[in-house]
């Protein structure tokens, strides 16, 4: 049940964002239908729609973490991670094509994505229980998109609307945490060979593994703790880039190897 005094707004917010999905036309931003700052209520609507898309078919695979890079968080204005749901009609394959008229205005960032071999529910857990629940980690690409006009977004905003998600693209190359440091591992996304973002796991809360962690605390309380078999990916190593169509972008995450995102040619803007 929504609390009384919020579920108009967080219904308008909901299906403003819906209808701006199903359209691909972006919409105004909806923190102006919510009270100032409250991302409690943001995520409210991103359950909303959640619930929706389940009910409609589409299969929860798993979680992204946005906005654990001080310089994303530069980039948008904010000062705090948050997260949304991974659905697997969301999923590409590595070096598949992707139709950018699926989206609306899509930037693109290196990831390291987690493969969990054991649900984690506990309000409670550690960076052990991360490390000893995760399956193996790979070299990820997410392409972010905004349903608000202009990706003119705060906090709210981008809650509200499933943490900006758009599509992930996983690597090939899957590896065990067992030996890695993904904190020193370094992060670029090229294009053409010339690198267009660098950034290393340090950018991720510090490590990768933080980011898991705050995540699996912070879902331990709803109704869609982490699981096994989710994919979880844990937030930009560097500044996200504006996809350009017609571009094969290659991500390598020093350690676990690469993927790629091929951007079809098109009138996209």
């Amino acid at each position: 049940m929504l609390p009384s005094t919020e579920s108009d707004g967080i219904a308008e917010a909901a299906q403003r964002l819906w209808n701006a999905r199903r359209s691909n036309l972006p919409c105004a931003p909806v923190r102006t239908l919510l009270d100032a700052g409250d991302v409690g209520a943001a995520y409210e609507v991103q359950e909303v729609n959640t619930r929706r898309a389940l009910s409609e078919g589409r299969r929860l695979v798993g979680r992204k973490i946005g906005l654990t890079s001080p310089a994303v968080q530069q980039q948008l204005g904010v000062d705090q991670p948050d997260f949304g749901v991974l659905f697997g009609d969301m999923a590409v394959g590595d070096a598949e094509e992707i139709d950018l008229t699926r989206l609306i205005d899509p930037r693109i960032e290196v990831e390291v994505a987690f493969v969990l071999e054991t649900g984690l529910a506990d309000a409670w857990t550690t960076t052990a229980d991360v490390m000893r629940a995760t399956a193996y980690v790979v070299t990820a690409i997410e392409v972010v998109d905004s349903r608000i006009a202009a990706w003119d977004i705060d906090i709210v905003d981008t809650v509200a609307d499933n943490a900006s998600s758009g599509l992930f693209f996983l690597g090939g190359t899957p590896r065990r945490l067992d030996g890695l440091d993904l904190r020193e591992s370094g992060a670029v996304l090229l294009a053409g060979g010339e690198p267009l973002s660098v950034g290393a796991g340090a950018a991720c809360l510090g490590h990768p593994v933080n980011a898991v962690t705050w995540l699996a605390r912070r879902l331990a309380t709803t109704d869609h703790p982490l699981a096994a078999g989710d994919v979880v990916l844990s937030g930009a190593l560097g500044p996200m880039v504006r996809v350009a169509p017609g571009t094969v972008y290659e991500a390598r995450v020093s350690g676990l190897g690469s993927v790629r995102a091929v951007c079809a040619k098109g009138n996209h803007s």
